[in-house]
């Protein structure tokens, strides 16, 4: 819990630094946009802003996320970093199609820029899209809300290179078309990023079994177990993006709460080392059995086969 709160204060922190930073480049990206009559910039502007907003959403669902559980809501605030998440992800869905268009219609009517005005402010970008980049990389490897705000980044640090590459390319040639060229690039790569995250999202917010987890194979590793009889009524989900909870029935001996105690803890421990699944809620089922082939089996079928799976 403390490593929990740790990490959450520094992310905090990388996402307030990164907000300042970003309001200042879109102060400068709107003074030198109208002063060099460039619509890529003042363009670079608006995904900046959007940029932004993702930041200021994410680091409030941090803050929530920060707030203890309480008796209405008994999971805490784990789930308000997947919301954030998948807002961030259908606006950059939204910004995908919007430079789809915008670089359409820069096809049909080209603008005549200033490319070197246009050079110098996106290499700007490009360094402090990729610092911020660098520093939410560094804390979103199990965080989809971060993930989500570093797609936005990633995302303004190649749109930024391609402005940088499309000046010295019609600085050198002179065609506008370069320009939109590189932007239906760019576009197509944030929404396969940003589709990729809404389905990750949309599965935690619907309960749906954690990505990279199969049922059948935590059921499997529970009836390793010695002494379960057998499982089921399995429930795996995701509380958070890197939180998972786990319910079930398990049959077992008609044996003493003193005896069954010790089942659970094996139960939970393969849960947390094999899947990382900390918040289990199991229930089990006595039926009288006997000893057969070192697992317990139920009397009624002293014939049944091994039921453990190969371990």
């Amino acid at each position: 819990m403390a490593h929990e709160h740790a990490h959450l204060h520094r992310t905090g922190r990388v996402l307030r630094v990164s907000l300042g930073v970003t309001l200042l480049y879109i102060a400068l990206l709107i003074i030198a946009g109208f002063r060099a009559h460039s619509l890529a910039l003042l363009s670079e502007a608006g995904h900046n802003a959007s940029d932004f907003l993702a930041l200021a959403l994410s680091l409030f669902a941090v803050y929530l996320q920060s707030r203890p559980p309480s008796s209405r809501k008994t999971y805490g605030y784990d789930r308000a970093g997947v919301l954030a998440a998948f807002i961030n992800s259908i606006t950059l869905v939204a910004l995908a199609f919007y430079i789809f268009y915008a670089a359409a219609r820069r096809l049909y009517e080209p603008v005549q820029v200033q490319p070197g005005l246009m050079i110098g402010v996106a290499a700007a970008g490009v360094v402090m899209n990729g610092v911020i980049a660098f520093l939410v990389w560094r804390s979103a490897t199990k965080d989809v809300n971060l993930r989500s705000v570093l797609l936005h980044e990633l995302g303004d640090t190649l749109s930024t290179a391609a402005v940088i590459v499309g000046g010295w390319a019609i600085l050198w040639t002179g065609q506008q078309w370069i320009d939109a060229a590189l932007s239906f690039g760019i576009a197509a790569l944030i929404l396969w990023s940003a589709l990729g995250i809404i389905r990750e999202t949309l599965n935690i917010l619907l309960e749906g079994t954690p990505i990279g987890m199969e049922k059948q194979h935590i059921q499997d590793a529970i009836e390793c177990v010695r002494g379960v009889n057998g499982v089921h009524d399995l429930d795996v989900w995701s509380i958070g993006s890197h939180s998972h909870a786990l319910s079930c029935h398990i049959a077992i001996a008609d044996i003493p709460p003193s005896a069954s105690e010790g089942i659970l803890r094996e139960v939970q421990e393969e849960l947390r080392v094999r899947f990382r699944i900390h918040h289990t809620t199991i229930q089990f089922e006595h039926a009288a059995c006997e000893i057969a082939d070192g697992c317990f089996l139920p009397v009624s079928s002293p014939d049944h086969p091994d039921h453990r799976h190969e371990c």
